[in-house]
């Protein structure tokens, strides 16, 4: 399965505007991201949510060097927020290294097949919590938590984490250039 064709809203700084929000919208599509190059992506419910704020997103910064002597070129945080909401989270978080990616109208997470209704706690439409590893915009392994529904009566968080995905590189996906490069 390759990567949905879409397009990213995304924000960078610009000195040439003005104000208390020097930035100007820039697009990012899915070739750009992913085209010859290994990315892990993770996806998450939402911006400040509990387990999202506490222990998904930390830990893939945590990892961050890990991941790019594994031989990943990015690793990228996506959720369906707007670019402005992921800004102001990443920053928050001290997030220097993770790529925030805003999928602001869910369209990149509809086309994965990972939209869902979270209406049961006011958030409307969401990204299931899962973790991919793409090579070249080919998804190679996705782990998808469990219980994948609409209104989900929980939040798993068991296979999408920072250490199984650093795991799967190192034992099976990244492991003969890993066992080359030592």
């Amino acid at each position: 399965m390759h990567t949905p064709k879409v397009t990213f809203k995304t924000r960078i700084r610009d000195e040439k505007v003005e104000g208390p929000n020097p930035f100007r919208w820039h697009d990012l599509t899915s070739d750009d991201l992913f085209t010859n190059r290994k990315v892990v992506l993770f996806a998450l419910p939402g911006a400040f949510t509990p387990t999202c704020s506490s222990t998904h997103l930390p830990r893939y910064e945590e990892l961050y060097g890990e991941f790019r002597t594994a031989g990943i070129d990015d690793v990228i945080c996506l959720s369906v927020n707007d670019a402005f909401v992921m800004f102001q989270w990443g920053k928050h978080q001290g997030i220097e290294k993770v790529r925030m990616l805003p999928d602001g109208s869910g369209e990149f997470t509809r086309k994965m097949g990972m939209l869902v209704n979270k209406d049961n706690l006011g958030f409307g439409m969401r990204s299931w919590r899962y973790s991919a590893f793409i090579d070249n915009g080919e998804i190679k392994r996705l782990f998808a938590e469990p219980g994948f529904s609409d209104n989900a009566e929980s939040d798993p968080f068991e296979v999408s984490d920072a250490d199984t995905m650093m795991s799967y590189l190192k034992s099976e996906a990244l492991a003969p250039s890993l066992t080359s490069a030592a």
